[in-house]
């Protein structure tokens, strides 16, 4: 990757950058303001273009400058997962952000159920995002009420699953590959595809490798995004 100078950050740059487990995506952009002030000590626009959980990994877009303007553009383009759901086991959150409150025998699902429930997901769908996410109702966030206790009704929303395939088995664990549309909860697929196979589910790893045509294989580290400064 070239180096940058602040001019060239100010007239709007796109960084690919390969998130870490336990970073939200807000820690990214909060870091790489960082860099950029110690650096020119001047403060520029910087936004991401889609969430990561803190507990996935993986390709983050983010611009500087002018380019965040163009921010709902990156945010429309299909986004591509590696990930991996466990069975026999839910947990209200739908990931490991919270323990594991149901388990559920398993010992009925085989290869052909796994493979059947994936062709279910695709296409368009109705989804009901997880209660444990950054979606607002009447001003608060979601995972703000779903720690109150609080019961909330949650609309579903329309996404589009162009891809989903089964990497390797290993019950209760089930890799999975996934190409999917703006907006689309991998963990309420993880949810989702437990409930059909009776089993329960939770997602246990997620990894995004794509979006649109950006690869996770060209991003950068964090760590090293300092080092692009000119």
């Amino acid at each position: 990757m070239k180096l940058f100078n602040i001019d060239q950050l100010k007239n709007g740059a796109v960084f690919l950058i390969n998130k870490k487990v336990n970073w939200t995506s807000f820690d990214v952009v909060k870091k790489m303001r960082s860099c950029i002030s110690q650096k020119y000590s001047e403060k520029i626009k910087v936004g991401h273009a889609g969430t990561l959980d803190p507990l996935a990994e993986g390709l983050l877009i983010v611009c500087t400058g002018k380019k965040t303007k163009e921010i709902s553009e990156f945010q429309n383009l299909k986004k591509k997962y590696q990930g991996e759901i466990t069975i026999g086991a839910t947990t209200p959150s739908f990931d490991l952000e919270t323990s594991v409150n149901r388990r559920f025998d398993f010992s009925h699902v085989n290869e052909h159920d796994i493979l059947t429930a994936t062709e279910k997901f695709l296409g368009k769908t109705w989804q009901t995002p997880p209660i444990y996410s950054a979606l607002k109702q009447n001003g608060e966030r979601l995972y703000n009420l779903a720690r109150k206790n609080k019961s909330v009704k949650i609309a579903k929303r329309e996404i589009c699953i162009y891809e989903f395939n089964i990497e390797e088995t290993e019950l209760p664990k089930i890799k999975f590959e996934i190409v999917c549309s703006k907006g689309t909860y991998i963990r309420s697929i993880a949810n989702d595809f437990g409930n059909e196979l009776n089993s329960g589910g939770y997602l246990s790893k997620l990894k995004r490798i794509g979006i649109g045509n950006f690869c996770l294989k060209d991003a950068i580290d964090i760590d090293s995004f300092s080092s692009f400064l000119n």
